[in-house]
């Protein structure tokens, strides 16, 4: 398999030393300066870790080639529904996800189900969230994505605010930024008599870019808009 890897940093050298241990060919490795057709028209498949600024902008040119390509910048995903449509229009693939590991992806299907049992029961909810100091987003793509099916459940809740002391209809998302943490999220329900909590600790950017490849893999022969839950069938 032929890949693109667009964004070389820290997770862009993680998947290439994978990929290039399963017998993968890297044929392009591009940095925040951006990148030109030719380097990346013969891929199979692309792989999209850049920034903020130019998630989007990435993913609609690789697309728009027809490369079926596997995104995991966040900070931009207001421009999703455009990116679906431009998948369907380019008979290609895409797969976007906040998170590629696979414990945090079940973490997300747990924190679902969590979510369900306790819209109803006396708790307020919470996030926390610590990553690395190169870290350019808050909150995190994987806080939001625990925060959507919290707000979704609960009826009470409008939407996320990123401070503490949030108003009364809104889930507080607290993000810190600690130096060599690759990641961790807690979700905690708090009453006057207990406390429960949920919470998913990375060790290693090994595991997000190992369900890269793996996401990778798989959309290279497929056509539509998938997420790491058709991957995983969680």
């Amino acid at each position: 398999m032929k890949i693109a890897l667009i964004g070389y940093g820290k997770m862009g050298k993680a998947i290439e030393a994978l990929a290039l241990a399963k017998g993968h060919q890297v044929i392009a490795k591009t940095g925040r300066e951006g990148f030109s057709d030719a380097e990346v028209i013969a891929a199979d498949v692309a792989i999209e870790f850049s920034s903020p600024q130019m998630g989007s902008e990435n993913c609609q040119r690789l697309i728009s080639m027809g490369i079926p390509t596997v995104s995991g910048t966040t900070g931009w995903t207001e421009d999703l529904p455009l990116i679906e449509r431009l998948t369907q229009e380019n008979s290609t693939s895409f797969l976007y996800a906040s998170n590629f590991s696979l414990g945090v992806n079940l973490f997300f299907a747990l924190n679902e189900q969590l979510a369900n049992l306790m819209k109803d029961q006396p708790y307020q909810v919470s996030i926390e969230e610590i990553h690395h100091t190169q870290k350019l987003d808050a909150p995190s793509g994987t806080a939001i994505s625990l925060a959507e099916p919290i707000i979704h459940a609960n009826k009470t809740l409008k939407s996320w605010s990123l401070e503490e002391d949030s108003k009364e209809n809104q889930l507080p998302i607290v993000a810190k930024r600690i130096d060599s943490t690759p990641g961790t999220h807690l979700v905690r329900y708090d009453s006057e008599i207990d406390t429960l909590e949920i919470k998913h600790t990375a060790h290693s950017r090994q595991g997000f870019a190992q369900g890269a490849l793996l996401a990778a893999e798989w959309i290279t022969d497929k056509q539509g808009v998938y997420s790491m839950k058709d991957l995983i069938k969680v």
